[in-house]
C-alpha cells in the first residue's frame, strides 16, 4: 500500500473495517469530489443483492454527490468486481483499487 496516497489508504482502512464489522463478503469505500467518504458492505438478502461498491455509489448519489475521485473494494472473491455503477455515475477514469478481504491490493 506504500504507493497509495494517504487519502486512498484511508479508503482501504474504511473498506476493511466495514467488511470485518459486518462479516460480509465485500467491503468498499469511495471518496466523492468534495472529499466526503462513504463505506459499505455487500448486501445479501433474499429480496435484495448489492455489491459493497454499489451501496457506496447509491449512498453518494443519495447525498447529492457530483462524482467520485477514487474507490476501494475488498472482496473474498477472486473475480473482478463489477464497476458498472462507478462508471455510470462518475465516468471511466475513476481510480478503483481492488484487494482481498485483508486489504492487500491486487
Amino acid at each position: 500500500m506504500s504507493e497509495l496516497s494517504a487519502e486512498d489508504q484511508k479508503l482501504v482502512t474504511l473498506a476493511r473495517a466495514t467488511r470485518a464489522r459486518t462479516n460480509a463478503s465485500e467491503g468498499a469505500a469511495v471518496r466523492d469530489l468534495d472529499g466526503r467518504t462513504y463505506a459499505a458492505a455487500s448486501v445479501a438478502l433474499t429480496s435484495l443483492r448489492l455489491s459493497a461498491l454499489e451501496v457506496c455509489v447509491a449512498m453518494a448519489v443519495a447525498s447529492a454527490s457530483r462524482g467520485l475521485e477514487a474507490a476501494v473494494v475488498l472482496t473474498a472473491s477472486e473475480s473482478t468486481p463489477s464497476l458498472d455503477a462507478v462508471h455510470e455515475f462518475a465516468g471511466p477514469d475513476v481510480v478503483v483499487h481492488v484487494g482481498d478481504h485483508r486489504g492487500t491490493l491486487r
